[in-house]
């Protein structure tokens, strides 16, 4: 069992940052590849990014290459989203998950967090 919890959303203006964290209780977070997904009112949860166990693969959508970096700090039991160059359709609820692989679909995942809502103004 791996219980998630996210942190560190909030409002932003266009064009600036943020840093999700998302803490994981256990002592088995370093053998679970992690994602992030977010999910807008009113519509699906998407994928946004993952990362391998040993941080050796990452995977992005095409709306976040070169924005987003999903990175991981095994020691921590933490995985942390930069969210650079944030626009107005990046707001959403952002959600942490763990699973066996870094994939983009959310029925991979077995453990997922409560979320954490990011707001962009324009």
């Amino acid at each position: 069992q791996v219980q998630l919890v996210e942190s560190g959303g909030g409002l932003v203006q266009a064009g600036g940052s943020l840093r999700l964290s998302c803490a994981a209780s256990g002592r088995t977070f370093s053998r679970h590849a992690m994602g992030w997904f977010r999910q807008a009112p009113g519509k699906e949860r998407y994928f946004v990014a993952a990362i391998s166990r040993s941080a050796d693969s990452t995977h992005y959508a095409d709306s976040v290459k070169g924005r987003f970096t999903i990175s991981r700090d095994n020691a921590k039991n933490t995985v942390y989203l930069q969210m650079n160059s944030l626009k107005p359709e990046d707001t959403a609820v952002y959600y942490c998950a763990a699973g066996f692989q870094p994939i983009s679909t959310a029925d991979g995942y077995l453990y997922w967090g409560q979320g954490t809502q990011v707001t962009v103004s324009s």
